[in-house]
């Protein structure tokens, strides 16, 4: 590959004008991966232990816990590393594995949030029919799509990355290996602009289309409810995917749909912060807090270990 024969490494610069706030860095980002993995780890158990939460809603979101709990263990690992030892070099294999796993459970997360936005169009705009349209072989079939699209998407993609090219610099002006930060350090290649058009189209327009073909849909049935209480309730079932679904995505197209500007650098990494890190952390968060049946699974998962202890 052109770009084995140019670079044996890359350099991560990894929030290099901050060395004075390393250590503080490295302490934010470590509470945010270990907030993040064990709330989505809780929220997996609490999925599996408890036959109240053995429905297609719950299905999706212990699988968004799994692809949360991919998303950060991918990135955040390595960047406590450089943001500890200072050592930023990273290996081409390593890095393009990084961005294979990152892409994987990027545009995995993004198929799931639009299956939970049908999901929830189904169970508000034809409750009686629920169960039979959302059966567990229909679930277990839309996320086998959902994770083999993911793989597929990823593979071409790294595929196509690996064999671009790079011979402006070997330094990556990133906290981890971005699609987007490699093209700015590759020689001129029509081919990979075209794959990243591809990809938005693919993995950001279409869901978001989805998206908002399902909560059109969605709105339109709760405004025919005469009932202000019904209606309230209705509305409340969506409020956590709906929020989830602005950060994610609201971050999501701030970084990879914004046209440069000078402060480009410094406005991506807030942005990656947001959906690769604080996304997976709060997704738990806001769907424990608002959503009442995972508040009663945490209440009876306490009631039995304190039991067991006693």
């Amino acid at each position: 590959m052109n770009n084995h024969t140019i670079f044996r490494d890359f350099h991560i610069l990894a929030f290099s004008a901050k060395e004075d706030n390393q250590l503080l860095l490295f302490v934010m980002f470590f509470f945010i991966y270990i907030i993040g993995v064990s709330g989505n780890f809780v929220m997996i158990t609490l999925v599996f232990v408890d036959a109240n939460l053995h429905t297609s809603m719950y299905l999706f979101l212990s699988n968004l816990s799994v692809v949360d709990i991919g998303f950060t263990t991918t990135i955040l690992p390595k960047l406590l590393d450089i943001l500890l030892t200072g050592n930023n070099t990273i290996s081409i294999l390593q890095c393009f594995t990084q961005l294979y796993f990152y892409l994987l459970f990027g545009s995995t997360e993004i198929l799931l949030l639009s299956s939970m936005a049908y999901d929830r169009s189904v169970a508000i705009c034809n409750p009686l029919n629920y169960h039979r349209i959302m059966t567990n072989k229909k679930c277990v079939l839309i996320l086998g799509i959902t994770w083999l699209s993911g793989c597929l998407n990823s593979l071409f993609y790294t595929c196509v990355a690996a064999n671009i090219p790079l011979c402006l610099s070997n330094e990556i002006h990133h906290f981890y290996c971005d699609g987007k930060a490699l093209t700015k350090i590759a020689c001129s290649d029509k081919r990979f602009s075209f794959v990243l058009l591809a990809e938005a189209l693919l993995f950001l327009l279409f869901p978001f289309l989805l998206i908002l073909v399902s909560y059109t849909k969605i709105i339109s049935s709760i405004l025919q409810i005469n009932s202000q209480e019904s209606r309230r309730k209705s509305f409340s079932t969506c409020t956590s995917h709906i929020t989830v679904l602005t950060i994610f995505y609201g971050s999501a197209l701030c970084m990879y749909g914004r046209p440069p500007s000078e402060n480009s650098e410094r406005l991506d990494h807030v942005f990656a912060v947001l959906y690769t890190s604080v996304t997976p952390m709060l997704n738990p968060l806001i769907y424990s807090l608002r959503n009442k049946d995972v508040r009663s699974a945490i209440r009876k998962l306490i009631r039995v270990q304190n039991f067991g202890l006693s």
